[in-house]
């Protein structure tokens, strides 16, 4: 099944706020309907060519000449323009596709994706791989006015090797995550990595923006459990990771993790795999203030016992009630003081019901009260459903976004301050200030990210203002001492506040790596690196 076109997910699942949410946007934000309806998918026209000739022919004959596996048909070229931001919705709503490929590629294997790499090199045409199509910073729009293949790897989706004596899996990288999970799960065996695109995300897609699943306390990041990868690029292929740990020079494997398709296309990747655990158990606590939670989240951290799940939301978030999405507006929130923190067990039943106790006993000793499972049940059966909420305020006539950061824990407090500052400053209208929400959903020893959820009236000019917006909050988050994306990636959003925290004989030193991986600069132009 494919994702909605101009929205987030699956289309079954897209359903309209209650009158009650309706009326207090209207109410705190002045949010009023929108006059004009989205554009539908058959009314959408496409103004940049398809391709066509011996280029089309070349790529057909890289794939076999297989009829549905090089396609130049509208609809396919409008499902893969761009990804899930909320302007990149925006634009497509209006019937914007200047982002548009000008034909989408479907290869069976990894010679195949060197094949179409041959191709796009005669022929230069730019190449954008696509997994699951859920980015939200502009890593799907090149730039440039050159055609480009979107490289859809949804064919490689299998199970390659399971070493149970290792715990190590080899999974291609257009295998979607609960698919990989199913897989797995048969011989016993859990990824443990659950972010909040999981329903729709790829093996490659994680790989290439160092994604962090909302069980990283327990299972750790993506990147973490990565031992090994297998690149296809325009010079040939790379194959890293032939052991858990190894001292033979810089680790090739961090160089290609987090390289958003600019260095080359993943197609497969060995990565750690734990036993299915045998109980899962998410509950509630409260604090007083966010200061409060916070501390007691950098003391499970640092000093343990640690959590598998461990995830605190402000007193506006927790107020509107954004910390259970599925409860958003609920009077159980809005009746509730303070800020919840949701914390989770994973494993054995003696391991779990020993971290438990321990844990418990840590939060009360820091302020925190016991809430009961319900907050977390909740949690575990909304985790998914964001996305789709704001799909829901964009209909009621809502502007809603997300931007996350990460620093250590003695600057987060500056870096909170800064961006909720800078994101209200920038998004007041009229004396309306914005809806801004926070929590503090990744941690480590030494610090913990941030991840912001902005609501307000979409004006005239949305995606200005909060383009305005974003900008005014990156520029807070590296004066505060904050990187410029925990797990979102660079793409095109951050790419410019990347280099500058990258410095420029850093961004010069991964100028060399792509020369040299591919000297035609096909490869996603204008994402992580700016374009010559």
């Amino acid at each position: 099944m494919d994702m909605l076109w101009n929205g987030w997910g699956d289309p079954a699942r897209a359903t309209p706020l209650p009158d009650t949410v309706t009326g207090l946007l209207r109410d705190w934000l002045g949010v009023k309907p929108q006059p004009t309806a989205s554009a539908r998918l058959e009314e959408i026209a496409i103004s940049t060519p398809a391709l066509e000739g011996a280029a089309l022919h070349a790529l057909r004959t890289a794939l076999g000449d297989r009829a549905d596996d090089v396609r130049t048909d509208t609809e396919s070229r409008v499902r893969h323009t761009r990804g899930k931001s909320t302007p990149d919705l925006l634009r497509l709503r209006a019937g914007d596709t200047a982002d548009a490929p000008a034909a989408v590629a479907l290869p069976q294997s990894h010679d195949e994706v060197l094949a179409v790499l041959r191709v796009c090199a005669e022929h230069r045409l730019a190449l954008v791989p696509f997994g699951g199509g859920t980015s939200v910073v502009g890593g799907l729009a090149p730039s440039g006015n050159a055609p480009f293949v979107a490289l859809d790897l949804r064919h490689l989706n299998r199970l390659i090797d399971i070493d149970p004596v290792s715990r190590t899996a080899t999974l291609q990288a257009g295998l979607r995550a609960p698919e990989a999970e199913a897989l797995l799960a048969e011989h016993g065996f859990t990824l443990g990595h659950f972010p909040q695109s999981y329903e729709w995300a790829t093996i490659g897609g994680f790989a290439a923006t160092r994604s962090s699943g909302q069980a990283s306390a327990g299972y750790g990041r993506f990147d973490e459990m990565v031992l090994g990868l297998t690149l296809a690029t325009p010079g040939g292929t790379l194959d890293t990771g032939r052991a858990p740990r190894s001292a033979a020079g810089p680790d090739l494997r961090q160089l290609l993790l987090g390289s958003e398709g600019a260095f080359g296309v993943i197609t497969s990747v060995t990565v750690r795999v734990r036993p299915v655990p045998q109980t899962r158990r998410y509950e509630g606590w409260r604090f007083a203030s966010f200061t409060e939670g916070s501390a007691a989240l950098r003391r499970l951290a640092q000093d343990g016992p640690r959590p598998t799940v461990l995830r605190l939301s402000d007193e506006t978030e927790t107020l509107i009630g954004l910390a259970q999405p599925d409860a958003i507006g609920s009077a159980a929130e809005q009746q509730s003081a303070g800020c919840l923190a949701v914390v989770g067990f994973e494993g054995t039943e003696e391991d779990t019901v020993r971290r438990r106790a321990a844990a418990a006993a840590v939060l009360t000793d820091r302020g925190g009260e016991f809430a009961g499972d319900e907050p977390g049940r909740r949690w575990a059966h909304g985790r998914y459903s964001a996305p789709y909420l704001r799909d829901s305020l964009l209909e009621a006539g809502a502007f809603a976004e997300t931007l996350e950061t990460a620093a250590y824990w003695s600057r987060l407090p500056g870096l909170y301050a800064g961006v909720r500052d800078a994101l209200t400053a920038t998004l007041t209208e009229n004396g309306t200030p914005p809806l801004v929400m926070c929590h503090i959903s990744h941690v480590y020893e030494n610090g913990a990210s941030l991840y912001f959820t902005v609501v307000s009236a979409q004006g005239e000019d949305p995606v200005a203002h909060w383009t305005r917006a974003k900008h005014a909050a990156n520029e807070a988050i590296l004066a505060a001492g904050g990187t410029i994306t925990h797990h979102h990636a660079v793409g095109t959003d951050h790419r410019d506040w990347y280099v500058r925290e990258a410095t420029d004989l850093g961004v010069a030193a991964l100028r060399a790596v792509k020369q040299r991986l591919d000297p035609d600069g096909l490869l996603n132009p204008g994402v992580l690196l700016p374009t010559d």
